[in-house]
């Protein structure tokens, strides 16, 4: 089966670590995978074998953003002739990310019938939070004219529960397909050195965004009265940065709370952890989550909407917190305190050849 991959850029996000995931599982399974990235950015590793293309928008003119959507829907287009022409047709073509999916419905010679909307992230926050009145209608018309009457895949259910309910999209074909994990592969990485290995720490992993929400946590973590340091690895805005260093300064914390660069493997980092915290408004799925379970460290997170409660069940719900400073707190000493038993047996629903399996059925509806 030939497949196509779109998205807009590689930058070190987890929607952009799922798509080289799952480039790199159906490959190991024998088939052909091609990506096409419509940004010139990556920073990840692409998997040996992919296809991959950067379509790149060059136009320079004053007025680029009033086309810019159909004018890269014209060279993705091209892209794709050119591809087929060589390589043969595609059989499943998976756009993601909501900018991709913006370009992709433009486009007039991608077949609908074989053109997949993966759903990544929760739009009645993502987007829609803060718009009101014609604001927000404008941008739920322009939502709604991206996804209504196509395919659909949402990483979680509570994602597209978002879409069909509070946004009252109806897909023509809609499902619910989880993150994929390459488990093996992630416990390997996790082996690798790590400067604090040995030393007690928590860890938060995510870029360094609002919806992230790092503020509560370095709220929540001054309440825990937990001693042991707390790491940030991302990457965000220097403006950003210093605002956050500066409310760890204020909360007492300062010297505890540690601000480390994105890494390309921060398993190891995870894997050393005692706990692991996401403190999120909102969650399409929660990857980082299911790699703690992979590397045997608690999670802790935030109850938000989206993924979190779809995956810390059992015994594991217990890290589960109110969107709020104490009880995200009152959460964190207890993890730390009396950690989870972690059955990894679980994490067997998001390997990565069962996630692919998934994926090729999409093909065969």
């Amino acid at each position: 089966m030939r497949i196509l991959m779109i998205i807009d850029g590689l930058p070190g996000g987890g929607a952009e670590k799922t798509v080289l995931t799952l480039a790199r599982g159906l490959l190991e399974m024998g088939h052909r995978v091609s990506i096409f990235s419509l940004r010139d950015v990556c920073d990840y590793t692409i998997p040996d074998g992919v296809d991959f293309h950067i379509i790149q928008d060059t136009c320079r003119t004053p007025w680029r953003k009033l086309t810019e959507l159909k004018r890269r829907a014209q060279l993705l287009d091209d892209a794709y002739q050119t591809a087929e022409q060589i390589g043969g047709e595609f059989d499943l073509i998976c756009s993601h990310l909501h900018k991709t999916d913006r370009i992709v419905s433009y486009t007039k010679v991608i077949p609908r019938h074989k053109l997949w909307f993966c759903i990544h992230g929760m739009f009645s926050f993502s987007y829609l939070a803060h718009k009101r009145g014609f604001s927000r209608w404008l941008k739920m018309t322009k939502i709604c004219r991206v996804y209504r009457g196509a395919q659909i895949v949402a990483v979680s259910q509570a994602v597209l529960d978002d879409l069909t309910e509070n946004l009252a999209i109806k897909p023509s074909r809609k499902c619910v397909i989880y993150n994929p994990f390459d488990i093996a592969h992630i416990q390997a990485l996790a082996l690798q050195p790590c400067e604090f290995s040995g030393q007690e720490y928590l860890i938060h992993v995510g870029r360094f965004h609002e919806l992230k929400r790092h503020d509560r946590l370095i709220r929540a973590y001054a309440k825990s009265g937990i001693q042991a340091p707390l790491v940030l690895m991302g990457k965000g805005s220097p403006d950003r940065i210093e605002y956050l260093k500066s409310l760890a300064v204020n909360a007492g914390v300062g010297d505890r709370v540690l601000f480390k660069s994105f890494e390309t493997n921060p398993y190891p980092w995870i894997k050393h952890a005692k706990e692991l915290v996401l403190s999120s408004d909102c969650e399409g799925f929660g990857n980082v989550l299911v790699e703690a379970i992979i590397c045997q460290t608690p999670p802790v997170s935030t109850d938000c909407p989206g993924g979190p409660s779809e995956i810390l069940t059992g015994e594991l719900s217990r890290g589960l917190a109110q969107m709020n400073d104490a009880d995200l707190a009152r959460a964190m000493r207890d993890i730390w305190e009396t950690p989870p038993r972690i059955n990894t047996d679980t994490i067997e629903n998001y390997s990565i050849r069962t996630i692919c399996q998934h994926y090729l059925t999409l093909a065969q509806r």
